[in-house]
């Protein structure tokens, strides 16, 4: 899992992790840091069964605070313990959950620490099954699970892959970073863009020459996929229009996946006039072959030269169309440049009618294309400007997703 700094819809949260009697409780460890990492408020409750694969003193470590056990539920402090944390929690996470969880879970035991704190939570309540197939496939386990379901437990997961027992199927744990992602959907709910439909473009896109060459650009879809994340985390309903690219999706959106500029613009056509918010972070090609070639083109003696086409003005239809329907409300553009900035930015502004811009210099060694860092200065219709410093993607989204809050009023 990569390094975290502080994610501002985890910070100051309280999780409960819930870690029972599963080979997967290692990955636990590895979550409680990445959510402690995060900002969040990690107490660990270990059942006895986690007791034998990961100790308290693990969790301590990684989280700087109490690991709690089924003695502390026969401690002096019994009457209360419980019931303390699940009034303070925002979160109750089981990874692992097993089938005796599960079971335990469905049919209201109170009769271990983890049982009687799910009992007494008012708070969201996940698990993480993992299990052998058999067992989690098993009529006992599904009807136990359909119990939890209908009362608002979240499934996250199982995956499908290797068990420690060498089968191969449905019952496997998610990985930590799946598990980190669908904490901060659920603690996302509720957020300030909470009932706003936000749509993100990311990425660049592929014109085609031939069947195995492409007019491409460098956008690693970076700063498009930051934009989702943190609309997520507001709690926005978020549609990604993405391009090429290799980054994780971020849980709990709707990913539409597009390769050239025309599908861009179908696609944005077809989701921007029922949204709130557009955020146009997707380096669309400008230019496209005017041809494009059914068949491999071979290395001739000469040289091949390209004609090339304008593509589709995604924004330019957008705003048109918004001239009558009224909607997208507020339409973010993004402008890489690589010589007079503001006044090319500016320019895009007006000429595009967008609600804000966001300039960046694309010759910058240290931030733009391809890297987990940004500087950017924001331009609105109103003829304001806001330069940012140099930082992460993931800040640079922030302060866009507060401008935007702002302009929806």
């Amino acid at each position: 899992m990569r390094e975290l700094s502080n994610i501002p819809v985890l910070k100051d949260r309280r999780i409960l992790l819930g870690v029972t009697g599963s080979i997967a409780a290692y990955k636990a460890a590895e979550l409680a840091s990445a959510l402690t990492q995060a900002g969040a408020l990690v107490d660990v409750l270990l059942s006895q069964g986690g007791l034998q694969f990961v100790s308290p003193l693990t969790f301590q470590a990684l989280t700087a605070r109490t690991a709690y056990t089924e003695a502390d539920l026969w401690g002096s402090q019994a009457h209360i313990l419980h019931v303390d944390l699940a009034r303070r929690a925002d979160l109750l996470l089981i990874a692992p959950a097993t089938a005796t969880t599960l079971a335990r879970l469905a049919h209201g035991l109170a009769d271990t620490l983890i049982g009687l704190t799910a009992l007494a939570c008012t708070c969201p309540v996940a698990v993480a099954p993992a299990m052998d197939a058999g067992m989690y496939q098993n009529p006992a386990t599904q009807a136990n699970s359909e119990i939890l379901r209908q009362r608002g437990v979240f499934f996250a997961g199982p995956a499908e892959g290797r068990m420690a027992s060498g089968e191969i199927g449905l019952g496997r744990m998610l990985e930590p970073d799946q598990l980190l992602g669908i904490v901060r959907y659920l603690l996302g709910r509720g957020g300030s863009l909470a009932g706003r439909r936000v749509v993100v473009t990311a990425g660049g896109t592929q014109e085609p020459i031939d069947p195995v060459r492409a007019v491409v650009n460098r956008s690693s879809g970076k700063q498009g996929y930051a934009l989702a994340q943190v609309a997520l985390d507001r709690g926005a309903e978020v549609v990604l229009i993405s391009g090429a690219s290799n980054l994780d999706v971020p849980f709990g959106l709707t990913l539409v996946e597009v390769k050239t500029a025309a599908e861009m613009q179908q696609a944005v056509l077809a989701e921007a006039g029922q949204s709130d918010v557009l955020l146009m972070a997707a380096a669309v090609a400008d230019f496209r072959p005017q041809a494009s070639s059914p068949h491999k083109i071979k290395r001739g003696a000469s040289g091949q030269i390209l004609q090339l086409e304008p593509t589709e003005d995604i924004l330019a239809q957008v705003a048109e169309r918004r001239k009558q329907g009224g909607r997208p409300k507020v339409i973010v553009g993004f402008a890489a440049e690589s010589q007079d900035l503001l006044d090319n930015a500016r320019g895009k502004l007006e000429r595009k009618g967008l609600t804000l811009i966001v300039a960046n210099d694309i010759l910058a060694a240290d931030a733009g294309f391809a890297v987990d860092n940004n500087r950017v200065t924001l331009l609105d219709a109103g003829g304001g400007v806001q330069s940012l410093p140099l930082m992460s993607k993931a800040q640079v989204a922030e302060h866009i997703l507060d401008r935007v809050e702002a302009l929806l009023g």
